[in-house]
């Protein structure tokens, strides 16, 4: 049984997760912290729970959602996972934040790549790798069949999607992932999206005004 801890970070207000099992296995999906009380927010939360950090995980690498990953990694040890596909989006990030005015230090370790069909395990729990690109080149999503589940990162939002315009997005490409790998799931399954509040692809198919089932 896994359970979903959401922070909400940065001035991009990005949505980061701890998803944990009941022997305190855990992964760290997209750490946005920013800011030093951020990081002591996540740290302590680890730290109170008694968890144990496994997995550095993201979906994409738009800055707001790597601002932590080196902290996560000088704190943890933990390696980033990411889709190949990413990796020139993670080499850009730092001067993004240049641009945004959002300087930080960027992770410069080793890189494991997931591909789609891929699965995270916490000891008997399982996330499955979802193929997502739109609007990232290389966005993946982490869907857990059992619990009804998916962190699909920027791809699709409650009564929204990610954004396009950015380098690497393409709208149509969005549009078909969500259609074949999100919208094909069950209507139950509640989406954690990486900005604003969780809803369900039931929801999403009925009334998102970007795409219809």
């Amino acid at each position: 049984m896994l359970t979903i801890e959401k922070f909400t970070f940065s001035p991009i207000q990005e949505n980061t997760y701890i998803v944990y099992n009941e022997q305190g296995d855990c992964c760290i999906i997209d750490p946005g912290c920013y800011f030093g009380n951020e990081r002591i927010a996540l740290k302590e939360y680890i730290e109170d729970h008694h968890l144990k950090p496994v997995y550095l995980l993201n979906t994409h690498c738009h800055l707001d959602h790597v601002f932590g990953n080196k902290f996560v990694h000088d704190t943890w040890g933990l390696t980033l996972h990411l889709h190949e596909m990413e990796k020139v989006v993670l080499d850009y990030a730092p001067t993004s934040g240049l641009k945004w005015g959002l300087p930080f230090d960027p992770y410069k370790g080793d890189l494991i790549y997931l591909r789609e069909g891929d699965t995270i395990r916490l000891g008997n729990d399982t996330l499955n790798i979802l193929f997502t690109p739109g609007h990232s080149p290389g966005s993946i999503s982490f869907y857990c069949p059992a619990q009804h589940f998916i962190l699909s990162g920027d791809v699709l939002f409650q009564g929204s999607i990610g954004r396009t315009d950015l380098p690497g997005g393409d709208f149509e490409v969005l549009a078909q992932s969500i259609r074949t790998q999100l919208y094909t799931l069950p209507n139950e399954t509640v989406v954690y999206s990486g900005h604003g509040d969780e809803t369900t692809i039931g929801a999403e198919k009925l009334h998102n005004p970007f795409v219809k089932a």
